[in-house]
């Protein structure tokens, strides 16, 4: 991102947006919550060039293969970092542009019942690949799945040790801290709320895609929800079809933002970049037609 000169009225992770039009200027004073202007969008994608690419990709790579879970990361960020509307958040009733493109996940540390879950936080780089992409996901992975807790869980359990009313108290204070943006950083150094958007990969669990909502914590915008692989048909121009594994993306988004006609091109550049995986080798800044 660009670096910019902080200003009167700036937070530590956001500039004012200070241009806006009337509309997107007066919606966050009528309608405050982030939760209370949710929108939904259900996108199929074919599978079928993915699929390809990353058996490519996995041509001798066998310490921490290639998935479809990075490609995905990797064409979120690509599409918010080509798409800067959709990197803004509003707090406080004002909108702001983040200083970053970033995604966040849980990781879950064993697939059981009592398994633990560790935040990991991908911080990207204009010069970021789905290369650089995979390495990053594979460091936080393997830091996730370790006995080492991340900052913001380290942080949170805290406040378990403290006495009912007073944790009450603390967090209500520190909601007000998070409405300026004044959270401490060990707090909410990988809390996914803070990042440009969360993934959860309900496939990895054998679940459909399906809504999730905001919060009014935190500053992200965008949830997508990654459903569980299976066959489908894909229609042909001439009514014929064919059956092919497809992939159902849920995307929860922030409605404020940007108009219809903005998510819309948003949308078909991330199901662009999916279905041809090859153009998340160039740098994220670099321009797609699509």
């Amino acid at each position: 991102m660009e670096k910019r000169k902080r200003r009167w009225g700036d937070r530590r992770d956001g500039a004012l947006v200070r241009d806006l039009d009337a509309l997107h200027f007066v919606t966050p004073l009528l309608y405050p919550n982030r939760c209370d202007n949710e929108a939904y969008i259900s996108e199929r994608i074919d599978l079928t060039a993915l699929n390809a690419y990353l058996a490519k990709k996995n041509e001798g790579e066998t310490e921490f293969p290639y998935t479809m879970f990075h490609v995905i990361v990797a064409a979120l960020i690509k599409t918010v970092t080509l798409r800067p509307k959709l990197n803004r958040f509003i707090a406080n009733k004002n909108m702001y542009q983040r200083n970053e493109v970033s995604a966040s996940f849980v990781v879950k540390k064993r697939f059981s019942d009592k398994g633990g879950e560790a935040l990991a936080f991908v911080h990207a780089k204009e010069d970021d690949t789905v290369d650089t992409v995979h390495e990053y996901i594979k460091s936080q992975v393997l830091f996730c799945r370790s006995d080492k807790k991340d900052q913001s869980t380290g942080a949170m359990e805290f406040f378990t040790r403290l006495p009912r009313f007073v944790s009450h108290t603390a967090v209500h204070f520190i909601t007000f801290l998070d409405r300026h943006g004044w959270c401490p950083r060990a707090l909410i150094a990988t809390d996914p709320y803070y990042a440009s958007v969360i993934l959860s990969n309900l496939g990895s669990i054998k679940l459909k895609s399906g809504y999730h909502h905001l919060t009014n914590w935190g500053t992200c915008s965008i949830f997508c929800i990654i459903g569980e692989k299976g066959l489908n048909p894909v229609f042909r121009p001439d009514g014929s079809y064919e059956m092919r594994e497809t992939l159902d993306l849920g995307l929860t988004i922030d409605e404020r933002l940007a108009d219809g006609y903005y998510y819309s091109r948003s949308v078909r550049l991330l199901k662009t970049l999916l279905q041809n995986p090859e153009l998340l080798e160039k740098p994220m800044t670099e321009e797609v037609d699509y």
